[in-house]
């Protein structure tokens, strides 16, 4: 699922994957990579593309249906 959802949001803005491997900072080769799932997405990626897409990184690994990026917290809670 999260292959074809990077995918999908890749071309609903009508961006490549050299476009997206760009902002990443990794290679077009990489990022096709990821697409295609024969590599795994390190978590600092997810969050680059999950910031990217305005989205959340359950959303971009199917937890959750719902698109909108959870609101951000002005600082970590110590417990």
């Amino acid at each position: 699922m999260i292959y074809e959802r990077i995918r999908n949001l890749r071309e609903d803005k009508d961006l490549t994957q050299t476009d997206i491997a760009r902002y990443l900072h990794v290679s077009q080769r990489t990022y096709s990579r990821y697409e295609n799932d024969e590599r795994a997405i390190p978590i600092e990626i997810l969050a680059l593309l999950a910031d990217f897409h305005h989205t959340s990184v359950d959303y971009l690994i199917g937890r959750t249906d719902i698109f909108s990026p959870y609101p951000k917290t002005a600082g970590r809670q110590r417990k």
